[in-house]
């Protein structure tokens, strides 16, 4: 192994996590988000003074595009409708002075970020879930969205 790929498996080391709790705590930091490889370590805390929650995520298998709602036939069998996987409030961008992650006519691939959902204080970024070209979006930014909610649509043909 060489000396680069033992350095970055420090990343998830218990006191290298207990090190970033520290960190967030010192700098008053809600949130910390890694990323190596294939694993993804997310520190998060919500109001001063309560405990950072760590939540760690391993690759899952591709979820399988979500059918287009029937009451919706012309748009066709290539358009797969993008759905909230939560509540909470949408953001179509990251902040905002930023530009939307994507907007109508852009092609996103499976795990491009195409909007954040806040929920409880912790921002989610949530992914396309599926490649092709955003046709329409569904939903105002800072709209509140059920578990559900379709968000977008993507031509999946394109």
């Amino acid at each position: 192994m060489s000396e680069a790929e033992q350095r970055s498996g420090d990343v998830f080391d218990l006191d290298q996590l207990r090190s970033l709790v520290e960190l967030m705590e010192e700098k008053e930091l809600s949130e910390i988000d890694l990323r190596q490889l294939d694993q993804r370590i997310r520190l998060t805390r919500g109001a001063p003074g309560a405990a950072p929650v760590l939540t760690t995520s391993l690759p899952a298998p591709a979820p399988a595009p979500a059918a287009a709602p029937a009451a919706a036939p012309a748009d066709g069998e290539h358009i797969t409708v993008v759905k909230s996987p939560m509540v909470g409030t949408f953001y179509s961008r990251p902040n905002p002075e930023a530009e939307n992650y994507v907007k109508v006519g852009e092609r996103v691939s499976s795990d491009a970020t195409i909007c954040i959902i806040e929920a409880m204080k912790v921002f989610n970024e949530i992914p396309a879930e599926v490649s092709g070209e955003v046709v329409a979006i569904l939903v105002d930014n800072e709209e509140a969205v059920e578990f559900g909610t379709p968000l977008f649509k993507v031509d999946t043909s394109k």
